[in-house]
């Protein structure tokens, strides 16, 4: 097995005192450090920084740190600590900056809906505060409306799969014929192949609402955010053949 690399090492050490830390304090370090609606009195600056290094789950931590370790040591040899380090939070803010964005979009979309429907603004922002819905609003929003609309303002969104998207989304830029090998699918996928084709999927079940796992769709538009980010760097650094010693 290839060695872990130093800037991966602290990145997979760091995560798990988060998520140690989630599992001692409780719910209350979701309150600060994981990523709120902006427009929720939760919101605070520094959480699209932050919920990159918050899990929901021991399978959520274990398989992101296995993709960053299986991945991320690979490009950290080639690219250097500071590039491979600049690459991953920017993956990781991207992934935060599209999921806020179709969040804001269905929030929105509800929200004028509602409105037209006679229900005042601060009657409802005031109700979602607190953590309650008017069960009116079902009778006028889709059900997958309602949900993506109470989900966007109330929910939170944790986890690294948006930074390990765009490290993945690398992994194919430099090694496009290197085979991955699956669980759940015996034969070896090349990852110029395998890395498009997961994306769509997630694509897919961001734009359809569904989940593979339960529970909504939107999420999976931080991975495509993440994707994106890195493929956009990926495909700058490779226009303008950037220097390996700028970053050093």
């Amino acid at each position: 097995m290839r060695n872990v690399t130093e800037t991966v090492k602290q990145l997979i050490i760091i995560n798990i005192l988060f998520f140690v830390g989630t599992l001692a304090l409780g719910d209350v370090t979701y309150k600060f450090l994981a990523l709120y609606f902006p427009e929720n009195p939760s919101f605070q600056y520094w959480q699209p920084l932050t919920h990159m290094f918050m899990h929901g789950g021991l399978m959520h931590i274990f398989f992101n740190m296995f993709a960053l370790y299986s991945f991320g040591s690979a490009l950290e040899q080639m690219w250097g600590s500071k590039k491979f380090l600049f690459f991953y939070i920017s993956c990781g803010l991207g992934a935060a900056l599209l999921h806020t964005g179709v969040n804001y979009y269905y929030f929105q979309d509800s929200l004028n809906t509602l409105i037209a429907n006679g229900f005042p603004k601060q009657e409802i922002l005031l109700l979602l505060n607190e953590g309650k819905i008017d069960t009116r609003w079902q009778e006028i929003l889709s059900v997958s409306d309602f949900q993506n609309f109470t989900s966007a303002y109330i929910g939170t969104a944790v986890g690294a799969s948006g930074a390990i998207y765009g490290i993945i989304v690398a992994f194919a830029f430099m090694f496009p014929n290197a085979e991955l090998a699956l669980m759940f699918i015996p034969v070896p996928i090349k990852a110029k192949f395998f890395v498009p084709g997961l994306v769509l999927v997630d694509l897919y079940l961001g734009i359809s609402g569904k989940s593979i796992f339960g529970g909504g769709g939107i999420a999976h538009f931080a991975h495509v955010g993440g994707a994106l980010f890195g493929f956009i760097i990926m495909w700058y650094w490779k226009k303008n053949q950037f220097n390996q010693n700028r970053w050093n």
